[in-house]
């Protein structure tokens, strides 16, 4: 007898199901532990289907951490195609520690966990960020580098981020939260400034 859950998946894209379905369970519990098994169960596979597709976990992991990527830089893109101000970087700042208290299973998946590194696809999608982010900090902040401004200030925002997923500073009122990511970026930039 076949149980509903395996007969709810029959045929197409198995490796796009089993990303999909990942990416759904960390969206229901971020403090979900991810296995091959587990993600298999839910998509209604046998528990050996994914191994065709995905030899360990770390290679489910690095498919599951590109989409995050991809997602990321499309939220980030949809807030401002051309950021063109500091308040466009300080809003981009803002929407990457949304995204972060949003979806913390799926963050920590990108930031977090082991991941290939060679992975083409979240290889693909972590340097679309990069690039985004130098031309954004290129267009607003005068520097003779703007990848390692980029760097730097992508490192700023992500500890923010993570300052606010491990309870570090209060994640309560997301107004506040806001409020105070933007002052941080706008000063630091007036601080480079001076």
């Amino acid at each position: 007898m076949v149980d509903k859950q395996q007969a709810s998946y029959h045929h197409g894209d198995l490796p796009a199901t089993l990303v999909r379905t990942a990416v759904e369970m960390l969206d229901e519990d971020g403090e979900v532990e991810l296995s091959l098994r587990a993600v298999a169960r839910k998509a209604g596979v046998s528990s050996a289907a994914p191994y065709r597709h995905f030899p360990d976990r770390i290679s489910l992991l690095s498919a599951v951490a590109a989409v995050g990527y991809q997602e990321l830089m499309a939220g980030l893109a949809a807030r401002h195609p051309q950021p063109a101000s500091t308040a466009d970087l300080a809003d981009l700042a803002v929407a990457y520690v949304e995204f972060a208290l949003d979806r913390p299973g799926l963050f920590r998946v990108m930031f977090a966990e082991g991941c290939d590194r060679t992975s083409p696809d979240r290889v693909a999608a972590v340097d679309a960020i990069h690039a985004y982010l130098r031309e954004a900090v290129g267009r607003v902040v005068e520097t003779d580098d703007p990848s390692a401004t980029a760097t730097g200030m992508w490192a700023l925002v992500h500890g923010l981020a993570f300052l606010y997923l491990d309870g570090k500073l209060d994640a309560s009122s997301r107004k506040e939260v806001a409020a105070r990511i933007r002052q941080t970026v706008v000063a630091m930039q007036e601080a480079r400034s001076r």
